[in-house]
């Protein structure tokens, strides 16, 4: 199983280095982007992930692909099959847009467990990347989805959400980010 590093690890603080685009279809990128599926797919509360949390500093992020199923909108994220909706991988991402209207939701991540907290984040966010094929795509989000390309953006950055979290506690339900 591909370790997730925990709060504490330096590569989690450093800014992650972009990808060449040479590289992105080579195997040693091709395995790093299995290497966070697997990990995040280990995870039944997890949304998505950032290289840099299986100890690799590059601007890579992977969204479930489970966060557009109506299931997962209403809390039934056990009931949805593995690959019904295919992850989305960021390479190399830049925001385009970001509103000015923010919205504070509750947030957690797999590599600062077990803490939550509230953090106040743009409610739309469009992006463009690079999928795992190299190809150029573009990428608007609202609600949930705005809010995970800012959190992982973050990590990109080398930034912690409890770094712009208020009520930080700990928790050992997964209902909490529910």
């Amino acid at each position: 199983m591909i370790e997730i590093i925990q709060n504490g690890n330096p590569i989690l603080r450093k800014v992650a280095e972009e990808v060449t685009l040479s590289s992105i279809t080579k195997p040693k990128i091709q395995k790093i982007i299995k290497d966070m599926k697997e990990a995040l797919h280990s995870q039944s509360d997890g949304v998505a992930i950032a290289a840099p949390q299986i100890g690799v500093s590059l601007r890579i992020f992977v969204v479930s692909g489970k966060i557009f199923s109506e299931d997962f909108v209403r809390g039934k994220d056990s009931e949805i099959p593995e690959n019904n909706y295919p992850d989305l991988v960021f390479i190399n991402p830049v925001f385009l847009k970001i509103s000015k209207d923010k919205k504070l939701l509750p947030e957690g991540c797999l590599s600062v467990r077990p803490i939550y907290g509230k953090v106040r984040r743009a409610t739309k966010a469009s992006m463009e990347a690079y999928n795992e094929k190299g190809e150029k795509f573009i990428k608007e989000g609202t609600g949930l989805l705005a809010h995970i390309f800012q959190h992982e953006t973050d990590h990109l950055n080398g930034i912690l959400f409890i770094d712009k979290a208020k009520d930080l506690h700990e928790s050992t339900s997964e209902e909490e980010f529910k």
